[in-house]
């Protein structure tokens, strides 16, 4: 006979940390090593199990916050994945537990980020160089970094990680930097953005390297608006 009890759950976020290093042109995604057996030493993506009376969001704001701090931060719900077991929490240490991972993921720029100090078990890696996985992490990897590349297209996420004002110049190299060198030459990506109205010129200017200087642009909420979530909007 079919048993038809309910399932049992233990409920936690995973969280894939993307982090954007234009100076060095390179993606890369935050990992920790397990500190428990039998998964101790193994590289796994950074998460926590829901307290009780935290909602799903406070649980992921909660495990970044252990991990990092940053100045800019887009976060989003990404997916459920609840199709096994999970060996072992990155921090409880509790065995052979059924567990539905709530994922989500993170954009945040590499020179604002300040990794915890007192943490020796969390590194920045090349996102086309990661170490091997734990198995039940690798697809929700994957499945950010196709979410982060499709939110690129149709969504301003790129500046809510850029600072208040920025060139065009810094968006540019942020792009370029996630979708890789096959991304639109500079000349037509500045003529697509300045086209779509939603930056504002500051009318200031800045230096920086041997180039001429460069006009400063905010970028501009209530213009976007009508564009929302219509494709390729800026690729």
């Amino acid at each position: 006979m079919k048993d038809t009890s309910l399932a049992g759950f233990n409920v936690g976020v995973d969280n894939v940390i993307f982090s954007v290093d234009t100076t060095a042109n390179r993606l890369q995604v935050l990992l920790c090593r397990s500190p428990t057996e039998p998964l101790a030493n193994s590289w796994r993506l950074p998460g926590t199990l829901v307290q009780v009376g935290e909602s799903l969001e406070d649980a992921a704001h909660r495990s970044l916050s252990e991990k990092f701090t940053a100045k800019n931060l887009y976060l989003e719900q990404l997916y459920t994945f609840g199709g096994g077991k999970r060996t072992t929490t990155e921090s409880e240490g509790i065995a052979d537990m059924r567990y539905l991972s709530v994922s989500y993921f993170a954009l945040v720029h590499f020179e604002d980020v300040v990794l915890a100090p007192q943490d020796q078990q969390i590194a920045w890696h090349t996102l086309h160089a990661i170490p091997s996985l734990v198995a039940e992490h690798k697809p929700i990897l994957d499945y950010g970094y196709r979410r982060l590349r499709n939110k690129l297209e149709y969504s301003p996420i790129a500046f809510d990680v850029l600072p208040e004002v920025f060139t065009l110049n810094e968006i540019y190299q942020l792009y370029g930097t996630i979708l890789g060198p096959q991304f639109s030459d500079y000349s037509n990506f500045r003529a697509r953005l300045l086209k779509l109205g939603i930056l504002f010129d500051t009318g200031e200017k800045v230096t920086r390297g041997a180039g001429r200087p460069a006009s400063l642009y905010r970028f501009d909420a209530d213009a976007f608006a009508p564009l929302k979530d219509k494709p390729l909007v800026f690729v």
